[in-house]
């Protein structure tokens, strides 16, 4: 992958005969930012709150990674005028819910997000640092997300035996929308939730407390432990980019659009590690959410598609202003719930990813070894289980590679 900044025109054409407002691609923009909060906040939630952060930093961390990639697809859009759209890292949110409690406690995981804010910036500018990880064949690195999806996935399962009476509907609907509204599918799953959660907490009689729904920042001066940045940072890094940032590009590729590299970087970069502190774990290049913003639905003519981009950032900036309230509501809400949520907006990434790894069959072998490592949640010196499934996989996969 090239580091060189590219031209800022697309290479595709205006529908002709078409005049459009500005409506379309300020609804198409507003649309990719509830998509793109709804089906993963939860994840986000139960990520940071693994990893050590109390409700209120886990709150700061949602409203921080919010308030970067707004601002983030605010500047690259109208600089670059193409409809770049930013998101959290939502594979990276996953691997924190499986990592757990790293060596230092929240302090070193915020430290982690810091390290791997730099190392996005810095492949922005060293194109073999990219070369690198788009090198990390296809299979290992998506049966690692596989494996560390697998226990968040499961956790509808052994909620039911906990909550089943708020946690019953909220699969029901969701099974429902997966048919008729596959989009919308978890945003009235959490609705659901919400409701359900709502009458619970009015039945045993536990308020809501007003103080904690405001948005506030809860910073923290981070804290530097290695076994933190190789079992934490490192697989954070890999996960953002394999899964994130090179399908962003791709998925923006295939609408005509050439992303600009290292601006890029630099500005997901700069932004994960600006967030950090407050408790934001990692931005990057939006995926599949990046098709909303993008499609010719947005708008005909690509050269104002820029505009939805734009409108999504904006929207990111407002919705970092519900976080707190988000978050009290989850904190009061019955057992098993916020996880439901995070495992039914997850459930479509596990089975692509198992599908990715699995699908080669000359190295299914080292595929299927670096899902169970990943899966299996094991921490050796103080590192975490993804760090150890990717190095299993690519040792299993040379070994076993044919002979030339």
């Amino acid at each position: 992958m090239s580091s060189t900044e590219v031209e800022n025109e697309t290479t595709v054409a205006a529908a002709p005969g078409r005049s459009v407002g500005l409506g379309q691609p300020i609804g198409a923009g507003i649309v990719t930012a509830l998509v793109g909060f709804t089906s993963s906040f939860a994840v986000v939630l139960a990520g940071l709150t693994a990893v050590g952060a109390t409700s209120a930093q886990a709150a700061s961390g949602l409203m921080a990674v919010c308030i970067t990639q707004g601002l983030g697809i605010l500047f690259l859009s109208r600089r670059y005028r193409i409809p770049i759209t930013l998101a959290w890292s939502t594979p990276g949110a996953a691997l924190l819910a499986s990592t757990g409690a790293v060596a230092g406690g929240w302090p070193a995981a915020v430290g982690a997000f810091v390290i791997t804010g730099a190392l996005i910036v810095v492949t922005g500018y060293w194109q073999r640092l990219g070369a690198l990880i788009a090198a990390i064949p296809v299979e290992i690195a998506q049966a690692m997300l596989a494996g560390v999806l697998l226990p968040l996935c499961l956790a509808p399962m052994r909620a039911l035996t906990v909550s089943p009476a708020v946690v019953a509907p909220v699969i029901v609907v969701w099974l429902v929308l997966q048919r008729y509204a596959a989009r919308w599918a978890v945003l009235a799953a959490f609705a659901v939730a919400a409701v359900g959660a709502g009458i619970e907490i009015a039945v045993r009689g536990r308020g809501l407390e007003l103080s904690a729904m405001v948005p506030r920042f809860e910073p923290t001066v981070p804290h530097w432990s290695w076994q933190a940045m190789i079992g934490l940072a490192v697989p954070l890094y890999i996960v953002t980019m394999a899964a994130q940032n090179i399908p962003g590009t791709a998925v923006m590729s295939s609408f005509g659009y050439r992303v600009p590299w290292r601006p890029a970087m630099t500005v997901t970069g700069l932004g994960t590690m600006l967030g950090a502190p407050a408790g934001g774990h990692a931005i990057n290049l939006a995926a599949i959410s990046a098709a909303l913003a993008a499609a010719p639905s947005a708008h005909p003519d690509p050269k104002r598609r820029w505009v939805a981009a734009a409108s999504a950032g904006a929207t990111y900036l407002l919705l970092a202003l519900v976080s707190a309230a988000l978050v009290a509501l989850v904190a009061a809400a019955p057992e098993g719930v916020l996880e439901t949520v995070a495992a039914l907006a997850l459930i479509a990434t596990l089975a692509a990813a198992l599908t990715a790894a699995l699908a080669p069959a000359e190295h299914r072998s080292a595929a299927a070894l670096t899902f169970l490592v990943a899966a299996s949640g094991i921490s050796l010196l103080g590192i975490g289980a993804a760090f150890w499934a990717l190095v299993a996989g690519l040792v299993v996969r040379w070994f076993l590679r044919p002979p030339l």
